[in-house]
């Protein structure tokens, strides 16, 4: 069984071949990479990405490998296979390896930036309110320590333009903004940003971005380095499908010297990513792990990747979005958007739609704010099928139809 699979996934191997998005023939085929739970319909595929199972027993022979040889490996094999893990990763992501930290996860990678960086007292940063909150509250603490100004902006769920989007964050710069906070994929309503034209367009003001990349890294077709940013942070266990517990910060080698390190530390140069990562000892086995799933993301394809996800995603919003009572919370130009997408059911509370989609449907779905109201958000995978998203849409018209309609105000 074991080696049909094998043989099935080196058939996918195409990495020149352009897939169509809706080729059910093949999708259905890469389905069987993944190992999925038989009792429930997972569409919360947003905070931890599925593991191709060929990814998952890498890691575990790793493990095993590790667990045999005991302090040897740590000592002797990991420091030229963790080099050449980085150096894979930083290949991927399009920048040089010396601009690279594998951190645990997103908000390391963002707290090492934040309370490392030059503020001075009086500094402004602009947020929104879509980004993440946990990264919000790290600005917040570094505010109070070092008299910042939070500034706040509010970016249209359903934007008809990036200049309209862009504009905003220009009109927000003042004489002391120093940075802006961007959220690349923003993970309550799945709107994707244009960080790149944002980037440009604050560098003419001498303002710096921070990047929030947990949910565009390996979902979206784009380097980090093609981002214009000099901070990055990413997750590598979402999209990616990494082992649970990597992910990556990219400072642009030109700003490392100005970051200060979080953990303490002497003895690395200050230009150097390595006095930011004193850590001490940490599991090898998922950073080690990674240029698998790096190879199993590239023999599907970045772009048709990306193509699938949004398929997907559309298969099933286009089919509630008219239906009476449902409010979608994520942009109307498929474009501006993936695989992520938020709705509503009027007069039905979010928490009250996500339990009856698993307690009467078994589909499991997450409750997100949106701009001071709940939605519920549904993140599918290359593992769901176009028949997991039949019985999602069947379940929400059951839910929207035992609504009263809204009423009409005149």
């Amino acid at each position: 069984m074991h080696g049909n699979r094998i043989h099935r996934e080196k058939r996918m191997v195409d990495m020149h071949q352009t897939r169509r998005p809706d080729d059910e023939p093949y999708w259905s085929s890469l389905r069987d990479a993944f190992q999925k739970a038989p009792d429930r319909i997972n569409l919360e595929n947003g905070y931890f990405g599925t593991q191709a199972t060929s990814v998952f027993e890498a890691w575990q022979r790793l493990e095993r490998q590790i667990h045999l040889e005991n302090s040897y490996f740590l000592r002797v094999r990991k420091p030229a296979l963790m080099t050449a893990a980085i150096a894979r990763l930083a290949e991927f992501s399009g920048c040089d390896p010396s601009e690279l930290l594998v951190t645990r996860n997103v908000i390391e990678a963002l707290n090492i930036v934040i309370q490392g960086y030059p503020f001075a007292a009086g500094d402004e940063v602009v947020v929104a309110s879509h980004d993440y909150d946990e990264v919000v509250e790290i600005l917040q603490m570094v505010s109070e320590r070092k008299g910042l100004t939070l500034r706040r902006v509010v970016i249209p769920l359903d934007p008809q333009s990036d200049d309209e989007i862009v504009d905003v964050y220009r009109r927000a710069i003042a004489p002391r903004t120093r940075v802006l906070l961007l959220t690349h994929v923003v993970p309550r309503t799945g709107q994707i940003m244009p960080v790149q034209k944002i980037s440009a367009m604050a560098r003419e003001f001498g303002v710096e971005t921070i990047v929030d990349a947990a949910h565009s890294y390996a979902h979206l077709d784009f380097k980090v380095s093609e981002l214009g940013a000099d901070f990055v942070g990413v997750n590598l266990h979402k999209w990616l499908g990494a082992p649970l517990g990597v992910g990556m910060l990219y400072i642009r080698h030109a700003r490392i010297a100005d970051i200060s390190p979080l953990y303490g530390d002497v003895k690395h140069a200050v230009t150097t990513m390595a006095k930011l990562g004193n850590f001490g000892t940490v599991p090898p086995g998922p950073i080690l792990a990674i240029p698998d799933a790096i190879a199993f993301h590239l023999a599907i394809g970045s772009a048709n990747k990306e193509a699938r996800l949004r398929y997907l995603k559309q298969y099933w919003l286009t089919r509630v979005r008219g239906l009476r009572n449902v409010r979608s919370l994520t942009p109307a130009d498929p474009n501006r958007s993936c695989a992520i997408a938020t709705f509503s059911i009027n007069g039905m509370p979010s928490s009250e739609v996500v339990r009856r989609l698993l307690c009467e449907h078994a589909i499991f779905t997450v409750v997100r704010n949106v701009d001071g109201h709940e939605g519920v958000r549904v993140t599918p995978n290359l593992s769901t099928s176009i028949a997991e998203l039949d019985l999602l849409v069947g379940a929400i018209t059951t839910l929207a139809d035992t609504q009263i309609p809204a009423t009409v105000v005149r």
